[in-house]
């Protein structure tokens, strides 16, 4: 393949991804669901038999460069998020934000966990494990929205639900990073042994990269300060860190055997926080990666999709189906009874449990890693598209009524729009 002959995709990834996105965004779900739309879109042009069409679109050349493009949009994604993670707000809610992120952990992953055994075997561990590991991702964005929109943002419900998707962020990247861990260290599906010697190295291994990256990143957060005093808001800063975020994600996965996401992650969260030119760096990693890459990973996505759907087994969709469903359930019952637990009155449990049950880019990423490595069925991936879009729909439907209902009961309660206090 020519290298120009990369552009005739690309130009029809980014209209299309950018088309669809703001569709989606005007009807108020995430961009993502477009951009996935737009490779779906494009994906059902595998079925024209129309040569010249086939070789321009989807040659295994076209194919292998999409996927390092998607590698490093997906790698942008997990460092934005890190740099955005505000640790500090696990100090506003305190203990109930950590109760309830427990158990929106443990639910949705033992019903993904009990899911996958039922229909793949008991004997398949670590493979049923990630599918549960998978629905432990959320995205709070549409919730956020919604809540701001409701001037609910900062009340009990809204900071406990931001609160608990940073820990529950934290959290879920730790599970990958082991699972991952042990899947490229060699143990196998059936007969894998939680005890044996390559899981104690596993262990070791990813206890070594936390500490080594914590390390070394308190001594690059020196280094950035310094750079800050002297050069504020120049290139150099955003050029840096995005050259840490890609030797964190290398040596994460080569020499550590973690996710390679992990390590976007980490840098980030070492990086972002407390250092002032935070939002600076993290306005040029999103304009990269969102005008570029993160279209592109998403979008092949959409495409893969397609063929994976149509080689589907009866067996696999009603395994789909079931996986939906405890995703939707997981979050919902799990977080809210986490608030309940913490002494949230019914309805306010209810409505954390809703706005924690949205997913986005996050379970996307997720998959991707589950499949690299094996553990996963690229045939899931469809399902967990409808995960993304039914979650996206049904939150900020059910979380208005439940406001709107309020209102009506107590109208004294009611906020105006775009007046956060309580």
């Amino acid at each position: 393949m020519e290298a120009f002959e990369i552009l005739l995709p690309l130009a029809l990834i980014l209209l299309l991804a950018k088309l669809m996105g703001l569709g989606t965004h005007r009807l108020g779900m995430p961009a993502v669901i477009g951009m996935l739309i737009a490779g779906i879109l494009i994906g059902v042009l595998q079925f024209i038999p129309w040569a010249p069409l086939q070789d321009a679109l989807f040659s295994d050349d076209v194919k292998y460069a999409l996927k390092i493009m998607s590698k490093i949009g997906v790698v942008l994604i997990m460092f934005s998020a890190g740099l955005g993670t505000d640790l500090k707000k696990l100090k506003q809610t305190g203990v109930a934000s950590v109760v309830i992120t427990i158990f929106g952990i443990v639910v949705p992953m033992f019903l993904g966990w009990l899911t996958a055994s039922l229909f793949f075997g008991f004997s398949n561990v670590l493979s049923n494990l990630f599918y549960g590991a998978i629905l432990t991702a959320t995205s709070v964005s549409v919730t956020v929205a919604v809540l701001k929109e409701l001037g609910k943002l900062d009340s009990k419900v809204g900071t406990s639900i931001i609160a608990a998707a940073v820990i529950d962020d934290v959290i879920g990247i730790i599970i990958l990073s082991v699972l991952t861990g042990f899947s490229s260290g060699g143990g196998e599906n059936t007969g894998w042994s939680w005890f044996s010697p390559n899981a104690g190295m596993v262990v070791i291994k990813i206890v070594l990269f936390f500490v080594a990256a914590i390390g070394l990143g308190i001594l690059l957060r020196m280094l950035f300060n310094v750079m800050e005093r002297k050069s504020p808001h120049n290139r150099r800063v955003p050029i840096i860190s995005l050259a840490t975020c890609f030797l964190y994600s290398y040596l994460a996965e080569k020499i550590f055997g973690v996710a390679d996401i992990t390590g976007a992650y980490l840098a980030g969260i070492l990086l972002g926080g407390t250092l002032s030119e935070t939002p600076y760096v993290e306005s040029k990693v999103d304009q990269m990666g969102y005008l570029f890459f993160s279209p592109i990973f998403f979008a092949n996505i959409g495409i893969a999709n397609i063929q994976m759907f149509s080689n589907m087994n009866l067996q696999f969709l009603a395994f789909g189906a079931v996986f939906v469903v405890a995703a939707l359930l997981g979050k919902l019952l799990g977080c809210g009874v986490g608030a309940k637990i913490s002494k949230f009155n019914f309805r306010d449990s209810f409505r954390v449990g809703l706005g924690m049950m949205v997913r986005a880019e996050v379970i996307l990423i997720c998959t991707e890693k589950g499949v690299a490595c094996g553990l996963v069925k690229a045939e899931v991936y469809p399902f967990i598209i409808l995960i993304i879009l039914i979650s996206s729909v049904l939150t900020p439907v059910f979380m208005k009524l439940s406001y709107r209902r309020e209102e009506k009961l107590h109208p004294t309660l009611k906020t105006p729009k775009g007046d956060t206090k309580i």
